[in-house]
C-alpha cells in the first residue's frame, strides 16, 4: 500500500492525520449469549473437584470435570 496520496502527495499513515475511510462511530454492543446447561454443569463439576483437589492442575481437573458433565447430562 502506498504511503503517500498519488494525487496530492500527503502522507497517509501519520499519527496526526485522520485515517482514510475510518468512521469515529462507536461499534454496536454485542448481545451476550445464554449460558448453556452443559456450561453450567461443567462449572459446578469443576468447582467441586477444585475443592477436593486444590493442588491439582487445571488440565487434569478440566478433563475430569468434562467427563463428569457428559456422564451427568446423558441421564
Amino acid at each position: 500500500m502506498a504511503r503517500y496520496c498519488h494525487e496530492c502527495g500527503t502522507s497517509l499513515h501519520t499519527a496526526s492525520a485522520p485515517a482514510v475511510g475510518v468512521s469515529k462511530a462507536a461499534p454496536a454492543k454485542k448481545k451476550a449469549r445464554k449460558v448453556s446447561a452443559y456450561s453450567k454443569r461443567y462449572g459446578r463439576e469443576y468447582k467441586r473437584l477444585k475443592t477436593k483437589h486444590p493442588r491439582a492442575s487445571f488440565g487434569s481437573l478440566s478433563k475430569k470435570a468434562h467427563a463428569a458433565t457428559k456422564k451427568g447430562l446423558k441421564k
